[in-house]
């Protein structure tokens, strides 16, 4: 699988998250932007081809101090913009997986709960970045664990579900578990900074990204 279909998803992920705050983004063929500033750690856009330039992105957000590009192919060069590089990572991939042993895990219900995968998932420095509208948004899932928790989201354009915000040093198997269970026969995309944890739970590398932010 190559990387567009994880663009995709990420960038199905950040517009749900926006959603959420009330601050819906814009798809493109080229990109998705969001013409406010986005929360924290989510980003005012995501490339979705490796064709996309600075004129179709830059124009269509906030592009003042604080904004951030998903830059999905590696291929922009922001600099002469004032953008620098925040870090690079890898898209990750895994074919559909079989069932397997999802017990303790569950997906988040109420607001309660989402309260306090936050406060873990965040360290408790992020209060309110998960808002309780995310719960009805049927194409997210809160994952919560012994173990850690997680999210996943489905595409509604391609065949994926996107795995993203996995914390706890033994989370993996319980996440992919339970995207096999309530998403059975689809395959899971992602991105992360280390990808040695993921790998070693069967996902492979689908290829670069970076991510730039205006000082």
């Amino acid at each position: 699988m190559n990387s567009g279909a994880a663009a995709l998803n990420n960038a199905e992920w950040c517009d749900a998250l926006c959603r959420a705050h009330g601050l819906p983004g814009v798809f493109t063929e080229t990109a998705w932007t969001n013409p406010s500033r986005t929360p924290i750690f989510y980003p005012d856009a995501v490339t979705l081809s490796p064709s996309a330039t600075a004129g179709d992105i830059l124009p269509a957000v906030d592009a003042g101090p604080g904004a951030s590009v998903k830059d999905s192919f590696a291929t922009l060069d922001l600099g002469p913009a004032g953008f620098e590089v925040l870090f690079e990572a890898t898209w990750i991939h895994l074919a559909a997986p079989a069932a397997g042993d999802a017990a303790g895990w569950a997906v988040v219900r109420a607001e309660e709960e989402l309260a306090a995968w936050a406060d873990a998932c965040f360290d408790g420095e992020r209060p309110g970045l998960f808002p309780p509208s995310l719960l009805a948004d049927e194409t997210v899932a809160v994952l919560r664990g012994e173990e850690g928790g997680a999210v996943l989201n489905v595409t509604r354009r391609a065949p994926v579900v996107g795995v993203s915000n996995v914390f706890g040093d033994a989370a993996w198997p319980g996440v992919i578990a339970m995207a096999a269970a309530l998403f059975p026969g689809r395959p899971l995309v992602g991105y992360e900074t280390d990808p040695g944890p993921a790998i070693t739970h069967g996902f492979v590398p689908a290829g670069p990204l970076r991510v730039w932010l205006k000082r």
